[in-house]
């Protein structure tokens, strides 16, 4: 049977921030978080656990904040297995264009594994790939222009990062107001949470099952 969340598009309001940056990360509040879909259905998941997924823009880029929580095990995470690792695969349309099942060059595709790096393997991890079957590629996020901070313990990770502006192939927001969306946290011990469609579905490849954000101002 689909899932109720196939039945409908989703738009999410995603707030203006006016600095992707401080001291402490991205100061992303309640107001930046995005709804939990998986509630719609009749039955959660039995693995427990949370996910906070908060997210804001402004004209220098877009800030993230991912918490997971309910963890029995610190992250599992191996650079050259991201699709297995645990952690957060973004997919971003610059254009959110909803008729169409192939991604177009306005289409962007993103890891970012909570360990991986440094030492100890304990520093997160942004990776950038290209969509299968895109009808063309956009420009390689150079992900080492990102910035990015963490916390791992035993029972919870938290990620913040910001994309810049000039690294998202066709990001202008003051043109085009919305971007199709969608995120998969990849976990071993709480399962997989999606925005909203995950597997057997397509979601890391079909624009169509993607959310769409609208970015709204001051």
């Amino acid at each position: 049977m689909l899932p109720k969340r196939f039945l409908y598009h989703f738009c999410c309001p995603c707030r203006y921030v006016g600095k992707l940056w401080t001291a402490q990360g991205t100061p992303l509040d309640e107001s930046h978080r995005l709804p939990d879909f998986e509630a719609l259905e009749d039955t959660p998941s039995q693995n427990g656990g949370t996910v906070d997924f908060r997210v804001g823009w402004n004209e220098k880029g877009l800030a993230f904040s991912v918490r997971v929580e309910g963890k029995k095990h610190r992250p599992w995470c191996r650079v050259t297995r991201p699709e297995d690792s645990d952690g957060v695969q973004l997919c971003i349309d610059t254009r959110d264009v909803r008729n169409i099942h192939r991604a177009t060059r306005f289409c962007h595709r993103l890891f970012i594994l909570p360990g991986g790096s440094g030492l100890n393997q304990a520093q997160p991890t942004p990776l950038w790939l290209p969509i299968n079957r895109a009808k063309a590629h956009p420009n390689p996020i150079p992900v080492e222009r990102m910035t990015l901070g963490g916390k791992i313990t035993d029972l919870m990770y938290r990620l913040d990062f910001v994309i810049p502006a000039d690294a998202l192939t066709g990001y202008e927001p003051l043109e085009f107001h919305r971007l199709g969306f969608h995120y998969m946290i990849v976990d071993r011990d709480i399962g997989n949470r999606s925005l909203l469609h995950g597997y057997p579905f397509p979601h890391n490849e079909d624009p169509s099952l993607w959310a769409t954000l609208e970015l709204q101002g001051e």
